[in-house]
């Protein structure tokens, strides 16, 4: 039974529906109490069940709860991670240059590249499979896009078609408009990192940031147009010492340092606090480089409420899990709390 078949239970009394937080509700019906609730209450969460609205102490509850399971059970953080420049790159096809259109006769070969609608032409990133196969160990991992669903749910039908890696969990510009937030993660911020291209759509996360290099495979016209894409050079960004491999070193040793210890310590522990001492550490080895060379930059890569929460699931007799390139480094950013990984 699903936690949304197994909340929506008749009231028990008057004096429950009276009282009743509505805590958990569906098409504006109330999971509880069957009482209509306003379509602006709470938060929705349409990415998970259709016409699922939560309470924002549900949020809070769920959020906390689902990071200690998750911690303690499986010994997993959550890694939210961005699409476009992030884990591939996208083009019109109407918008290829000369040097670039031999692709089209490829697509139909490559496991890396591949026609959408006849309109679209997509390039994975190279090492994203590998990439999301070991992420996949140690992190509960979301899609977060500014595209929309319908683009989101093809690009996952390459990457991940049997939804191993990220289930339901894919949000995109339908829920959230032109800027990201974790409000609509189920999980703690303090064990929730992010992966983005991007630092501006995070305005107010920018502490769980792991910012990588954007990724530019076709001819990027907004910019350089003079230089030569990766297609039109016919090469690509490296897959053992490129961006997405670096990235994933710094988030095994933000697990590894988030779990070292006892259970007892990770009440204490904050992913945000780890990526600010990758990013003094990184900053530190950057002064040390420059002053042993003086215009040669070496590649780095650095390497209480619990049983309150647990009574409110079991209030509500829900089941918690149902809800639910080439030459490349790693450097800090000059803007603060920001690593950036190339």
């Amino acid at each position: 039974m699903s936690l949304i078949e197994n909340s929506c239970l008749e009231p028990e009394s008057k004096t429950a529906t009276l009282i009743c937080g509505h805590f958990f509700v569906r098409y504006g019906i109330c999971c509880n109490c069957r009482s209509t609730v306003d379509r602006d209450y709470g938060r929705a969460f349409d990415y998970l069940v259709h016409g699922l609205q939560l309470s924002h102490k549900a949020v809070a509850v769920t959020k906390s709860l689902t990071t200690q399971l998750a911690c303690l059970n499986e010994r997993k953080l959550h890694l939210v991670l961005d699409l476009d420049h992030t884990l591939l790159h996208s083009i019109m096809i109407s918008r290829l240059s000369e040097g670039e259109k031999y692709l089209l006769g490829e697509s139909d070969f490559r496991e890396d590249l591949w026609t959408l609608d006849r309109e679209m032409l997509i390039k994975l990133r190279p090492f994203v499979h590998e990439f999301l196969k070991e992420a996949n160990e140690i992190f509960s991992m979301y899609v977060y896009t500014m595209g929309n669903r319908d683009y989101a749910q093809a690009v996952l039908e390459w990457i991940d078609p049997k939804k191993v890696y990220f289930g339901d969990r894919v949000i995109t510009r339908d829920e959230s408009g032109f800027s990201k937030t974790l409000d609509l993660v189920l999980a703690d911020e303090c064990g929730v990192v992010i992966v983005d291209d991007t630092r501006h759509v995070w305005p107010d996360h920018e502490r769980n940031l792991l910012q990588i290099t954007k990724y530019s495979y076709f001819r990027d016209y907004s910019h350089d147009k003079e230089s030569k894409s990766y297609a039109e050079e016919k090469r690509d960004e490296s897959r053992n010492q490129g961006s997405l491999a670096n990235v994933l070193k710094v988030l095994k040793e933000v697990h590894q340092e988030f779990f070292r210890g006892g259970i007892e310590e990770l009440d204490s522990k904050d992913v945000r606090l780890l990526l600010q001492e990758q990013h003094i550490a990184v900053s530190i080895k950057i002064c040390s480089q420059n002053l042993s060379h003086q215009k040669q930059m070496s590649p780095f890569i650095s390497g209480s409420n619990k049983h309150e929460n647990v009574k409110f699931y079991k209030s509500q007799s829900m089941e918690l899990d149902t809800i639910t390139g080439t030459g490349s480094r790693v450097y800090s950013s000059s803007e603060e709390h920001c690593l950036v990984c190339t």
